[in-house]
């Protein structure tokens, strides 16, 4: 897979090609309805989902899709999923393997970290026929495992038994890190604890984990600081990729975590997911045409200024939701913006 683009080559790449009256014809000559309100499900603080939902909602306030918008913090994509079908959200931002999660069955005894994310992801209540679909892939998610310098782990087999956090109970992180922990086949397992972004840098920082799993943009804000003041190294998750796919899906794939991100980490290739930016299929057309609007036409509003390596906003990424549908308005947006 090629290198992340830069910020500077996404907003150079055409974005702008929407500007000249791209979707235009869809608006029509009366108003159009205007929420009250509106709220985009985030992430945890120093992270890249909050700080994307935060942008896109300061957006959608100050372009008149509704009278106020506000990002709310959260777990993370699985909590996300659950308060946009229960209409405690507008928007989320999920991972696509926890966004293609099916609804759970009968409960069995002892459930793994993936059976409990989906049925954490199906708790939220919706209206009957209404389900999860999506506006667009916003960007790509970077699988981090985190480990100190003077750790002595330099490799992911060197991760056998020892104590390693994976994510916080309703984060996409949940989901993802324990596959990537099964396909490696480690003996002795290591032990898993749910552990947030900041809580788990805590952790790290004080001795009490071995490794932290994190998913999201390039740089992560908070890693970032904590590379500032303790010396971090990310492991290569890259050669479990195979049994990933083969295991649960397409959804993943190799990306370069570029060297100098977090400090004197060098490059490292590791899992890569793609972002996306959800809704219920009861969301009304003229909101999800005027949010993909403002997804092409605005995308140098929508990264965050952090971001050095994100794939991210481009017009032929948006339309790649890794199997999850688009809602019909904004597949009717993007086929007018592709002719």
């Amino acid at each position: 897979m090629a290198r992340p683009l830069s910020r500077r080559t996404v907003l150079t790449s055409g974005l702008i090609l929407g500007s000249a009256g791209l979707l235009m014809s869809s608006a029509a000559c009366t108003p159009e309805p205007k929420p009250e309100k509106l709220t985009v499900a985030g992430g945890e603080s120093g992270g890249f989902y909050l700080e994307f939902a935060t942008l896109l909602a300061g957006l959608l306030q100050r372009e008149g899709v509704a009278e106020t918008a506000e990002p709310l913090v959260t777990g993370g994509s699985l909590e996300n999923i659950r308060r946009v079908m229960s209409g405690e959200a507008t928007f989320a931002v999920a991972l696509a393997d926890t966004a293609a999660l099916p609804a759970p069955g009968p409960a069995a005894p002892g459930p793994s970290p993936a059976a409990t994310g989906a049925t954490l992801a199906a708790a939220g209540t919706a209206p009957a026929g209404t389900s999860l679909v999506a506006l667009g892939k916003v960007y790509e998610n970077y699988v981090h495992c985190i480990v100190r310098a003077d750790s002595g782990i330099g490799t992911f087999a060197d991760l056998a038994g020892k104590v390693v956090g994976v994510g916080e109970a309703g984060s996409g992180t949940s989901l993802t890190a324990p596959r990537i922990i099964a396909s490696a086949v480690l003996e002795p397992a290591p032990q898993q604890v749910n552990l947030g972004l900041n809580q788990g840098l805590s952790a790290l920082r004080g001795g009490s984990i071995d490794a932290l799993f994190w998913s999201g943009g390039v740089p992560t804000a908070a890693i970032a600081a904590t590379a500032s003041v303790l010396g971090v190294r990310l492991l290569d998750l890259s050669l479990h990729i195979a049994a990933l796919r083969t295991e649960h899906g397409d959804y993943y794939d190799r990306v370069l975590i570029p060297a100098g991100t977090y400090g004197d980490a060098p490059a490292i290739w590791t899992v890569g997911v793609a972002n996306l930016l959800l809704c219920r299929s009861d969301l009304p057309d003229s909101l999800a045409r005027r949010t993909v609007r403002l997804l092409v036409e605005r995308a140098q509003d929508l990264i965050p200024t952090s971001s050095t390596g994100v794939q991210f906003l481009s017009p032929e990424t948006l339309i790649n939701t890794a199997g999850v549908p688009l809602h019909p308005a904004a597949a009717a947006a993007y086929r007018s913006l592709h002719g």
